[in-house]
């Protein structure tokens, strides 16, 4: 059917196409044949369950390996035409940003506000979000497009926290603004600023040869000092290519050395319960001068 409806009926050279009235495990069966007995096969973590049944009942001798690790480790570092990608897949979410939030005023709901994110993103080219839409208030009201209040209208004086991405020729953007609604709450511009502080020492501190457990602590360490330690509870970023969401992270626990072409999200947060929360995110790609954002 993909054959049919979406290449036309041309498939690409080398493809085992199943008819609607072929047999599809006698044509994996065919395929796997061609590749002979090996003792071991790589699988992605993604693969159905399924399909590791089917092959264990073909080469019953092979043994089964992870194989996403390994192709990540092929993709981690990116050539600049795919950073040319990534780069348009990011000016896509910030010109989505700029078209929707005029619309940040009282009454408007979450879920009105994810409808005109992804009408946006749609509208400027993104086949998809690259990963669900995600907005929230953090404060007296939690408001949350994928939870309670969802529906809820939004007050004068709230803010708004933004988590979207684009999709640009399979290649991903992951972006993040906070918004008030109207007026500041009292300390709001403070801990913006601090926020503002981690995302830029994050950024500077992403550089070859770096340990990204390092990196996150640089972002951190501007949030400890201002003794909002607390409401960062997450880390700084994670790879982003193909996937939204690669390896390595920049977290406490990844120990992986930095190189020049990686690229991660920078997007530390504040969130402080009962008053507000403050959040941003931009991607950005490792060279020796720092992180550079696209």
């Amino acid at each position: 059917m993909f054959v049919r409806f979406h290449l036309d009926g041309e498939a690409p050279p080398g493809t085992l196409v199943v008819e609607d009235d072929g047999d599809g495990r006698v044509a994996f069966a065919e395929a796997v044949r061609e590749i002979g007995s090996p003792a071991r096969i790589a699988i992605g973590q993604r693969a159905w369950a399924e399909t590791a049944i089917e092959l264990l009942a073909l080469v019953p001798d092979a043994e089964l390996s992870e194989g996403s690790s390994l192709v990540n480790e092929l993709r981690r570092v990116k050539s600049e035409a795919e950073l040319g990608l990534m780069a348009q897949a990011c000016r896509i979410a910030r010109e989505t940003m700029d078209a929707v939030a005029p619309g940040i005023v009282p009454g408007v709901s979450m879920v009105d506000l994810v409808e005109a994110v992804e009408h946006e993103l749609r509208a400027r080219g993104s086949r998809a979000p690259s990963f669900p839409t995600h907005i929230f208030t953090w404060g007296e009201r939690r408001l949350d497009s994928d939870g309670p209040g969802a529906h809820e209208g939004l007050h004068e004086g709230e803010v708004v926290l933004f988590d979207f991405g684009a999709v640009h020729e399979g290649y991903c953007s992951d972006f993040g603004r906070t918004i008030p609604c109207g007026g500041q709450p009292a300390e709001y511009e403070y801990v913006q600023h601090v926020l503002l502080e981690a995302q830029e020492a994050g950024r500077a501190a992403a550089r070859p040869g770096a340990l990204a457990r390092d990196v996150n602590a640089a972002c951190r360490a501007p949030i400890e000092a201002a003794g909002l330690g607390d409401g960062f509870r997450h880390r700084m970023g994670h790879g982003i290519g193909l996937d939204v969401h690669e390896r390595p992270f920049l977290s406490v626990e990844d120990e992986t050395p930095l190189e020049a072409g990686m690229t991660f999200t920078d997007e530390p947060s504040i969130l402080l319960d009962g008053r507000f929360g403050v959040r941003v995110e931009d991607v950005i790609v490792v060279t020796p001068e720092g992180g550079r954002p696209l």
